[in-house]
């Protein structure tokens, strides 16, 4: 999914959430990828100004109902629970039920204004088992750090969806996701912001990148919804790359 959210509109914003999920279930997609706090807009700082925890914790219910009700499964980025001083900015993913599968806290924030405003994670990406596959999540900058997605991937990930809010950096979804998928041997998901929020111009570009560096589907600036058949990872000596069973992590441990 990619659209222009407006910041602490929260009912707008998650009514386009509801219809992106709708449409995206009657096209038979099992899980429904969404940027990075979309649900509340991206605004580091009003977030932290005027939301409460009250609030935060309400929008999650709400967005797990919206799970239930349209029946499939949900990447949502949301604050994290808790007040101003504590939270971090999170993904959680929803199971067609509403239930909550697995969670992951942005460890690199991105900015003077996101580290302002929230506190980072310092926890690998979890591994997640739904439909079949190891799903994991990291948001926005983290993707850019080639260290989480290799933990992610040697965890035994397959997919690893990524909600971000880029803005003016297209050689992130244009040359940094594929290269991510290819080095790891894995898809990458990465949903966008678009337009204008906050002040900030948003690229939109949302990508998804196969485990060969090849690319599944893109969208350009505008809204869209992104449809893509993702798979496990290619089994072992299928044709290379073969960058995970190849490294040698005894001695790249002592380089760094």
């Amino acid at each position: 999914m990619q659209d222009t959210a407006q910041p602490l509109d929260v009912a707008g914003n998650l009514a386009m959430i509801e219809a992106a999920a709708g449409r995206s279930r009657e096209q038979g997609a099992e899980l429904l990828l969404t940027p990075e706090l979309f649900p509340v807009g991206y605004a580091p700082a009003q977030i932290r100004a005027e939301l409460s925890a009250e609030q935060v914790a309400q929008t999650r219910a709400e967005t797990a109902a919206i799970a239930q009700r349209s029946g499939i499964a949900m990447v949502v980025s949301l604050p994290g629970v808790g007040g101003p001083e504590e939270r971090g900015i999170t993904a959680v993913l929803f199971s067609p039920d509403g239930e909550v599968l697995g969670e992951h806290q942005k460890v690199q924030l991105f900015g003077p204004e996101e580290k302002e405003s929230f506190r980072p994670g310092s926890e690998a990406p979890a591994v997640i088992r739904l439909g079949g596959l190891n799903l994991g999540m990291v948001i926005c900058y983290d993707i850019e750090f080639p260290e989480m997605a290799r933990a992610a991937a040697a965890a035994g990930v397959e997919v690893l969806l990524v909600p971000t809010a880029l803005a003016e950096e297209p050689r992130v979804p244009q040359l940094l996701v594929p290269a991510r998928a290819l080095e790891n041997q894995m898809t990458v998901a990465y949903a966008n912001h678009c337009g204008l929020e906050d002040g900030l111009s948003f690229d939109g570009l949302s990508v998804v990148a196969g485990p060969r560096g090849e690319i599944l589907g893109e969208l350009g600036a505008e809204p869209g919804l992104l449809l893509a058949e993702v798979g496990p990872r290619p089994a072992s000596g299928e044709a290379g790359p073969w960058y995970l069973e190849d490294r040698r992590t005894e001695l790249h441990r002592q380089w760094i």
